[in-house]
């Protein structure tokens, strides 16, 4: 429970920062709970990957909820409540990891393939996986699975355009920068900083208005 300085790979040793004091602070009862996981010790880390990936099943239904019912009060449609709030609440401990990543690798290909690792999961595991037993389920009764799509092949074909770019971006400043991500002077990691932003808002924006049916009645049953 004690906030203790970490060391790091040299040996020096790293003060606390008011940030992480604040972070420990707001997160000691989520760490208080995960405290409860056996040790990777255990059967090889078996015991702990399934016990972990219990828990965070259960928070991402905790936060799901709860972010269906913010949007409920606020009048927003589930399908942008889950694109923007339940995909920040769920991406955030991957977004740290890949933060972490980036900064201590020599190149940005542990941070990409954390991000691109962690959006496969979601989209595959996360809606894929229980569609696959929906439709199984209503196959076997003999019944049509049909499921509103609401957009959400525009937002799908979206989402693969700006992550097409950003991915053509990082391998062309691979290959005239030297590097990925950041830049060697202020103004270079500013700009393509908020390029990326941008390309997140545009992805948000359109789904948004796609979803309130502003381009037109885009709801196919597939």
């Amino acid at each position: 429970m004690m906030l203790s300085p970490q060391v790091d790979d040299d040996g020096q040793v790293i003060p606390i920062s008011f940030a992480d004091a604040a972070l420990h602070f707001l997160s000691i009862g989520w760490k208080a709970l995960f405290a409860v996981i056996p040790p990777a010790r255990w059967a090889k880390g078996w015991v702990t990957f399934f016990v972990a990936l219990f828990f965070i099943g259960v928070i991402t239904a905790v936060v799901g909820e709860v972010a269906a019912l913010f949007g409920c009060v606020l009048g927003i449609k589930d399908s942008v409540t889950a694109i923007t709030f339940v995909a920040l609440g769920t991406s955030l401990p991957d977004t740290f990891a890949s933060k972490t990543a980036a900064q201590e690798a020599k190149n940005a290909d542990s941070a990409i393939g954390n991000v691109t690792g962690s959006n496969s999961v979601n989209v595959f595991l996360g809606l894929g996986l229980p569609w696959l037993i929906g439709s199984i389920y209503y196959a076997a009764k003999g019944d049509p699975y049909e499921v509103p799509s609401s957009g959400l092949s525009f937002s799908v074909l979206l989402f693969l355009a700006t992550s097409t770019i950003c991915l053509i971006t990082i391998v062309l400043k691979r290959i005239f920068t030297g590097g990925e991500l950041g830049g060697k002077k202020w103004w270079h990691k500013l700009f393509f900083s908020i390029f990326f932003i941008c390309l997140w808002l545009i992805y948000i924006v359109f789904s948004t208005l796609m979803a309130y049916d502003v381009f037109g009645d885009d709801t196919a049953l597939s």
